[in-house]
């Protein structure tokens, strides 16, 4: 027979437990899959985890590999490039808890500062000189915690290419320059002026020129 002392202390060693699992399971990127392949039908409605499978009989091989060696003809307003590897652009990582990209920065391109809500990057740079904190050269690797504010920028003379890998098949992008000024409602021009220690003229510029692109 056990004590009711000891089954208390059994009880809050339980307790003690569950709570120092809890925590580790909460900051998992992405569940298991629960199947070996589960090529996305980016047509279907999404579900909790991921998009629906396509059926069997509708795989082929090709759903399982994407091409990252075209550089691209054109960039966007910082002169950035961006070949998406995540579920939208490669649908064979649905599930797998994995993508990647190719960003391409032209020459003075910036990949604008940003945070990855729900997954850690590592990164690899295949071409030219990026600023990522530290200047990178081709075979460098980089790694930005999960929601650290980061950027990239070409600091070379040609253009550059990283590949950056995350432990989710969605990492998704938060913005910092949509955060602070594209808003709906906006943030009041008073906390931008105040929190950055500028005037007023300052942040109308900058909206205008958001605006502008």
């Amino acid at each position: 027979m056990y004590s009711s002392s000891s089954v208390s202390l059994f009880g809050l060693l339980c307790g003690l437990v569950v709570l120092l699992i809890l925590p580790f399971s909460s900051r998992a990127s992405d569940p298991d899959p629960l199947q070996d392949v589960c090529i996305a039908d980016l047509n279907a409605p999404i579900s909790i985890n991921g998009f629906p499978c396509k059926p069997d009989s509708e795989v082929t091989s090709d759903d399982f590999f994407t091409d990252f060696s075209k550089n691209p003809t054109t960039f966007d307003v910082f002169k950035r490039a961006v070949t998406l590897g995540d579920v939208s652009g490669f649908p064979a990582v649905n599930t797998q808890g994995v993508s990647l990209f190719r960003i391409d920065l032209d020459v003075g391109g910036i990949n604008p500062p940003h945070t990855h809500p729900r997954g850690t990057e590592a990164g690899i740079v295949t071409r030219g000189k990026v600023l990522v904190g530290l200047v990178l050269t081709p075979g460098m690797v980089f790694l930005i915690p999960r929601a650290l504010i980061h950027f990239q920028l070409n600091v070379g003379k040609g253009p550059a290419t990283f590949i950056p890998i995350f432990n989710t098949q969605n990492p998704g992008v938060s913005d910092s320059l949509t955060t602070l000024f594209d808003t709906t409602p906006p943030i009041p021009n008073k906390v931008l002026t105040k929190s950055f220690r500028v005037s007023n003229d300052v942040i109308n510029t900058i909206r205008a020129a958001r605006a502008s692109n």
